[in-house]
């Protein structure tokens, strides 16, 4: 969540059980960060910060977190070019970079950056082969399933291809409050990475659905908005263990 999801508000929900956090997103080259300028134009959030600042400011947000928790910590980054993601990646204590292919922002997609990126299949996996070859940190990619003009199969599979370690999936299913599990299971039929799986997830209920469908976590956000989650996450892990789901530590 874009000018929400920082060092303080992650650090008040890791003692529930997280073992993973995602900070961000950000805009991390020029025309990311003039996109998004003109994103906080009409109101909408997002973390405003100049192009030379960006990377001190994400090595001491990751910093903030781990002086105090022992998680995983990752970053959604969102720029036009690996470049700048893979500068990112070399900082110390980080331990995934994520390239946001996920936003439907107009001014993001418009720079052919978000979820506009899958549109251009060749492009997307180009981009991933440069970002995978040089990434100091491990790499995790967060895509939005059933984008229109997408074959979100076939998307998941280039991703597979050049060996990124997490596919952290949005698995919306428009015109319907749950999300696509159906989406979750091919995809898993057809790789082997990590699959966090996210949409709609509220209750045990939901992350069980999620998990059995094929997911390999779960991620949660507007439903942990007030600061505190909705559901007991050791149930969550109980049934990890119970389908024999290996977790992000190992």
């Amino acid at each position: 969540m874009a000018g929400i999801t920082d060092s303080q508000f992650v650090k008040l929900l890791i003692p529930y059980g997280f073992d993973m956090v995602t900070i961000g997103g950000y805009n991390i080259d020029k025309k990311t960060i003039k996109a998004g300028e003109e994103i906080i134009k009409r109101g909408r959030k997002e973390f405003k910060i100049d192009e030379e600042e960006i990377m001190n400011h994400i090595e001491n947000e990751v910093n903030e977190i781990k002086k105090e928790f022992n998680v995983s910590v990752s970053v959604n980054l969102r720029s036009t070019t690996p470049d700048p993601i893979i500068e990112i990646s070399k900082i110390k204590n980080l331990d995934i970079i994520e390239l946001n292919a996920h936003c439907r922002q107009k001014e993001l997609n418009n720079i052919n950056c978000g979820q506009s990126m899958m549109k251009n299949p060749k492009y997307f996996e180009e981009f991933l082969k440069e970002l995978n070859k040089k990434s100091k940190s491990k790499t995790s990619v967060k895509i939005r399933a059933n984008v229109e003009g997408v074959d979100t199969l076939k998307i998941s599979e280039i991703i597979n291809k050049s060996k990124t370690s997490f596919l952290h999936i949005d698995c919306m299913k428009p015109g319907h409050p749950y999300g696509d599990l159906e989406i979750i299971k091919k995809i898993k039929k057809n790789t082997n990475m990590f699959i966090i799986g996210n949409n709609s997830i509220t209750d045990i209920e939901s992350s069980k659905n999620m998990l059995s469908a094929g997911a390999s976590g779960i991620s949660i956000a507007r439903a942990i908005m007030n600061g505190k989650p909705p559901f007991n996450l050791n149930q969550i892990k109980e049934y990890q263990e119970s389908l024999n789901i290996r977790t992000t530590k190992k």
